[in-house]
């Protein structure tokens, strides 16, 4: 749900660019251990417990909270989208209605990353069933919103079977996919073992 926009760091595009050169001098243990350091699996015991319970493969929720936050638990986003992986107070209000409506919760726990975690990784559970278990359409409704791309889903130009989008016609969007299946993609190699 994450609508802000961020500058790669310094620092991220030296680790790259040493492990570019790694590659041709490097073991393949110090190449992964740079990329580890670049897409790292924080918060290991609270995204294991939260995508165990929702059924969401753990890469899937790290993708996101790479995307979303960069790891950042304090991370606020100029449409007020809060933590770990940038819920909105709209959307905070609705997970809390299916997932924890007679506890004490408010949207300043989505500063928590417990909590932010637990709520995200239902959200994400709920577009992945929604969307066949399709990764780029459940990732736009993540971050556009279920009835968006419900009614994307109506237009041939974006999907061929009505049940998944084959395109992502707005520039964010599309971005937001993009990155979601790169950093998904990038988190499975490291993590393959």
């Amino acid at each position: 749900m994450r609508k802000t926009r961020r500058h790669v760091k310094p620092v991220t595009c030296l680790l790259l660019a040493v492990l570019c050169l790694a590659g041709a001098f490097f073991a393949p243990e110090v190449i992964g251990a740079v990329g580890r350091r670049l897409y790292p699996r924080g918060y290991e015991e609270i995204v294991r417990t939260y995508a165990a319970e929702y059924g969401v493969e753990e890469n899937i929720v790290y993708a996101v909270i790479r995307t979303e936050s960069g790891f950042s638990s304090h991370a606020e986003s100029q449409v007020g989208a809060r933590g770990l992986m940038q819920i909105t107070d709209e959307t905070f209000e609705w997970i809390k209605s299916k997932i924890a409506a007679q506890e004490e919760l408010s949207f300043d726990d989505m500063f928590d990353p417990r909590t932010n975690i637990r709520f995200g990784t239902y959200l994400l559970s709920v577009c992945l069933a929604r969307y066949g278990n399709d990764l780029p359409t459940a990732a736009a409704a993540y971050h556009s919103g279920m009835g968006l791309v419900d009614g994307l889903l109506q237009k041939a130009e974006n999907s061929q079977d009505g049940k998944t989008l084959s395109a992502f016609p707005y520039n964010q969007m599309n971005r937001y996919v993009y990155k979601i299946q790169k950093n998904y993609q990038k988190y499975c190699s490291l993590y393959a073992a």
